[in-house]
């Protein structure tokens, strides 16, 4: 699959809460073959729901993912994940563990992130990133 772009948990929540709105049309005008996500997105979306206790969510969340590749890490990513780890702990800016993973992840697969936490990942060096709720 020719992917292009890794949805971020925060777009995919809102993809949840809001299953026929911004995202859902920028997905259908994207293409929902470009369309994947991180296994690390995966985690996050199921810690969120099982920390909420509530299945109901937890059964859009299962929905949502059986619509969307998700794929797993695979080599360089520990070589991308040391590189971006170390160069914003110099920089003195560092971003989250999972952020971190994700990033890593997009740039071994050379996707674009789809989040709307752009301040947080636009940190990492040459990373594409894009917010498809502005």
């Amino acid at each position: 699959m020719d992917y292009a772009y890794l949805l971020d948990t925060n777009i995919i929540s809102e993809l949840i809460k809001n299953p026929l709105g911004i995202i859902f049309s920028k997905i259908q005008s994207t293409g929902e073959e470009k369309i994947c996500t991180s296994i690390i997105v995966a985690c996050e979306l199921n810690f969120g729901a099982r920390k909420k206790n509530s299945p109901q969510l937890l059964e859009k969340i299962e929905a949502i993912l059986d619509c969307i590749e998700i794929l797993p890490l695979t080599d360089p990513v520990e070589q991308y994940y040391a590189e971006i780890r170390t160069y914003l702990e110099q920089q003195g800016t560092p971003i989250g563990g999972n952020d971190l993973l994700i990033s890593a992840h997009a740039l071994t697969l050379d996707l674009t992130i789809v989040t709307a936490n752009v301040r947080e990942f636009s940190r990492v060096p040459n990373l594409k990133v894009e917010n498809w709720l502005k």
